[in-house]
């Protein structure tokens, strides 16, 4: 029986025990880098983006539509690595689609009927539950929430007090006790009835298109600045639902806010417990008239101690506020929508 050839040998020879266990250290390093570089490959995690982050902005939240072309993130707030966009014809692009509550209309607005693998929606409301209608048509529809509430996936605040070690105390100079911005008036709130009670003891100078005294936006602070006091209250009382009446129409113009809203613990949250009076801390709407009316010059000033160490900043432009969605990204769960909307927001 013929002897079986030997197989070709290579011309560099066999490589020895030595370089073969070499070769498998070499590929294992490799092997394990990359998943030291690229650990959302193993992990689930979100991963990371070389190129910017395509928001697209289905409707624009309020009516009159800002310039979001160029780098706006970047050049107005310092957000690198966003990019805004209205352009549908970009959908397929983008990593993430904001859809605003208001500008949607179940039944009319025909939202996309396909979502690329990994995209996710966003729903947005600043509105409080109370003014928030016809949500059971947007179930098992949105990846993530983005509201004034804490719990939201993405937090879009009113305001908020920055830290300012430098700022000093600065109380304008007033002329009356007590004033009141209100445009929409309605009976049937909680804020009009406490109004209506309020004024037996005490005279409240009211502005706003309800009282036929609007204000011009240059016009507003400088209006409510005169007054010791604003009556901050709330068109509907619910968790977080401190808004721009705390803010910007009472904090930032330089008077002591009365809110009504939620309890006084989550307004703590917020600003300091010294910094506000809360309706709930009176017995009765008589007691808080003799607080306000009795309350002398050292009293006052405390209220502004917090002035000492912080300063307000107030959101109202929406392109901070969708700009600030690319600063969480990598932080937000993935793979989850909300199955009951209505449900969570109503909670």
């Amino acid at each position: 029986m013929p002897r079986a050839l030997p197989l070709p040998r290579p011309l560099w020879g066999w490589p020895s025990t030595k370089a073969v266990v070499t070769a498998g250290v070499f590929i294992t390093t490799l092997w394990k880098l990359k998943f030291f570089l690229n650990p959302s490959e193993v992990s689930g995690e979100a991963p990371k983006h070389t190129e910017p982050l395509v928001v697209l902005v289905w409707k624009w939240p309020s009516k009159q539509v800002p310039s979001i072309s160029g780098d706006v993130c970047r050049e107005l707030y310092g957000i690198t690595g966003c990019w805004l966009t209205m352009e549908r014809r970009l959908l397929g692009q983008a990593n993430v689609v904001v859809f605003p509550h208001a500008r949607l209309q179940p039944g009319r607005d025909r939202l996309p009927t396909e979502r690329p693998p990994g995209q996710n929606w966003v729903w947005v409301s600043l509105e409080s539950p109370s003014n928030t209608k016809a949500l059971a048509g947007w179930n098992q529809t949105f990846n993530w929430v983005m509201t004034y509430r804490q719990d939201s996936d993405i937090f879009i605040p009113y305001g908020k007090l920055v830290p300012n070690q430098s700022a000093t105390v600065n109380i304008p100079r007033k002329t009356n006790l007590v004033s009141w911005v209100i445009s929409n008036y309605h009976r049937t709130q909680k804020r009009a009835e406490v109004y209506k009670n309020l004024s037996r003891y005490l005279h409240v100078n009211i502005y706003g298109k309800a009282n036929k005294k609007p204000l011009c936006k240059d016009c507003l602070l400088p209006t409510t600045s005169k007054s010791k006091f604003y009556l901050a209250f709330e068109n509907s009382i619910h968790q977080d639902y401190i808004t721009e009446k705390l803010w910007r129409n009472s904090l930032m113009a330089g008077t002591v806010p009365v809110v009504l809203g939620p309890p006084r613990a989550n307004y703590e949250q917020f600003i300091p417990a010294d910094s506000f009076i809360h309706v709930d801390d009176f017995g009765s709407l008589a007691e808080l008239a003799t607080f306000l009316k009795t309350m002398n010059s050292s009293r006052y000033r405390q209220f502004f101690t917090w002035q000492k160490r912080y300063s307000v900043k107030v959101y109202d432009d929406w392109r901070e506020r969708i700009c600030t969605i690319c600063t969480v990204y990598p932080s937000l769960p993935r793979g989850r929508v909300y199955p009951n909307l209505e449900s969570w927001f109503n909670t």
